[in-house]
């Protein structure tokens, strides 16, 4: 993990926060009482896992817009239709309840790492990305599955 520029790790890392505090809170009930009670259903459980994993996902595919302004010609042509991918899947899979729309953001972060490997494979995205990617990747799909078990 060294090669990850320590600003990309830390902050990719605080990125995760969301899913972690979502995972905590569906695994203790009673922190997730206490606190609904102050910040409200919305920012526990599964709720904050889903409508911030959704974000997120959006958020990957400008990442990966901006690695394909790196490519030419076909390529490009091909990496600006794949980076709209996570976005398309978060807009029309996260919905259905709370369990379909966590396997369905699991899918769509395991199909996003693909796609990181894609990007970093023909040398669009920087040579660490993948480290970071699958790092962060096995933590959210982690913190997702408390939703869905």
């Amino acid at each position: 993990m060294t090669d990850i520029p320590r600003s990309a790790l830390l902050l990719g890392l605080a990125g995760v926060i969301p899913f972690a505090w979502g995972a905590l809170t569906t695994l203790n009930p009673a922190l997730g009482q206490q606190a609904m009670g102050i910040i409200g259903a919305r920012f526990i459980g599964p709720y904050i896992q889903l409508y911030y994993g959704a974000i997120i996902l959006a958020f990957m595919s400008g990442v990966l817009w901006g690695f394909a302004t790196k490519a030419e010609g076909q390529a490009a042509a091909t990496a600006y239709s794949l980076s709209v991918l996570p976005a398309l899947w978060a807009f029309f899979m996260t919905g259905g309840g709370p369990v379909a729309a966590s396997i369905n953001l699991v899918a769509g972060y395991l199909a996003l790492l693909l796609l990181d490997w894609q990007f970093w494979r023909t040398g669009l995205a920087p040579p660490w990305w993948l480290k970071l990617r699958v790092l962060l990747t096995t933590l959210v799909v982690l913190c997702l599955l408390t939703g869905i078990l």
